[in-house]
């Protein structure tokens, strides 16, 4: 099995738990501050595709700088290029964690749902 890439904020809880329940589980990861090294268009655009999910779905909607920006009414009316634009423009507006494996792409930490990658 192959690292995952696990990016993730530092001070966020929720990111902190996932990163205890990597660890926990023994599965191998490289770490990524999602800010200081936010994920590029390109890479949102192949993780995005990979995920089944649409780019809304990548959105830290409970994030102040989503607040901030107005997102909730904003992002109806954005082409999915320009959703992932305005992800790729701040790591803040992305939800955390994120995991990357070959065949996965999960963003929040849900442990039910992790519980698949122990396989």
């Amino acid at each position: 099995m192959s690292d995952f890439l696990f990016l993730e904020y530092p001070k966020c809880s929720t990111c902190q738990k996932a990163r205890q329940w990597l660890e926990n589980n023994n599965l191998p990861f490289t770490s990524r501050h999602i800010v200081e090294n936010c994920p590029s268009a390109g890479e949102l655009r192949l993780w995005i595709a990979r995920s089944g999910r649409p780019a809304t779905k990548f959105f830290n909607t409970s994030g102040l700088k989503y607040k901030a920006l107005n997102l909730k009414e904003r992002l109806p009316q954005l082409t999915e290029e320009e959703q992932i634009a305005l992800l790729a423009s701040d790591g803040m507006l992305i939800k955390r964690p994120l995991l990357i494996g070959e065949n996965i792409v999960l963003s929040g930490f849900r442990p039910a749902e992790w519980e698949s990658l122990k396989i």
